[in-house]
């Protein structure tokens, strides 16, 4: 997974496009190498799932 495909996840949670995206375990270091550069970091929830994988979802409100 490179930068610009993570880069257009985030953005399609961010809108609303999509509600969730599964990250798995491979993907993972790509995906938060990204996501933590972003200003609204904080509005992205991670639920870790079985076997390494993680499922984001975008809040309205951030997490403290």
């Amino acid at each position: 997974m490179d930068k610009t495909q993570v880069h257009e996840i985030l953005e399609k949670l961010a809108s609303k496009e999509i509600d969730h995206y599964k990250v798995s375990k491979e993907q993972f270091m790509d995906f938060r190498n990204v996501l933590v550069k972003r200003d609204d970091f904080k509005h992205f929830r991670g639920t870790a799932q079985h076997n390494g994988e993680v499922i984001y979802e975008y809040t309205e409100n951030p997490r403290s």
